[in-house]
């Protein structure tokens, strides 16, 4: 059986994050101003229902920020595997997940997730504020960011990639359970 080079580095990164530690799958930035291993930059965030929250007051908690809007084709591809495959899988451990809507009206946003139907919380983030302590101001969205309980970036995706969701997946088990 003939295997590709991305498969098998795919396999060796796997096996390192089951032994060791949690990491980026790449190299490139591709669009961040964080690092795997840096402290989570804080903020305030408003969620649809009108709490309000800081970052900060997480510690203690895993948490996945996913960064969207309701005019990204790959977020709304991207959205049912969080809500399925994470979100009602480890929402009643110590572990939230904040979906971070870039720079789009409260009506906009809440058609959105009437659209997609996922039950996570959903922040509001006027001018990509939030966005761009993470992210270039002017990259794209859907993208990851994965935070330990400490508060230190541990993980980050940019797109919806299965290799990579699958890796993000098994990061956020090995962090919670």
């Amino acid at each position: 059986m003939k295997l590709s080079l991305n498969f098998f580095i795919s396999l060796l990164f796997m096996g390192s994050l089951l032994n060791t530690s949690v990491g980026q799958t790449s190299t490139e930035n591709r669009g961040f101003i964080v690092e795997v291993g840096d402290q989570a930059p804080d903020f305030t965030y408003e969620l649809l229902d009108g709490r309000t929250g800081k970052l900060s007051d997480l510690r203690g908690q895993v948490v996945l920020l996913q960064f969207t809007a309701s005019w990204c084709s790959v977020c709304i591809k991207e959205m049912p595997h969080l809500e399925n495959e994470i979100w009602q899988i480890h929402q009643d451990k110590d572990f939230m997940l904040i979906g971070v809507d870039r720079d789009e009206e409260i009506e906009i946003v809440e058609k959105f997730i009437d659209k997609t139907k996922v039950t996570y919380p959903i922040s509001l983030d006027p001018g990509g504020d939030i966005f761009s302590l993470f992210a270039q101001r002017g990259s794209g969205v859907t993208r990851n960011v994965l935070i330990d309980k400490e508060g230190k970036i541990v993980f980050l995706t940019r797109l919806y990639n299965e290799e990579e969701f699958a890796l993000l997946k098994a990061a956020i088990r090995k962090l919670v359970d």
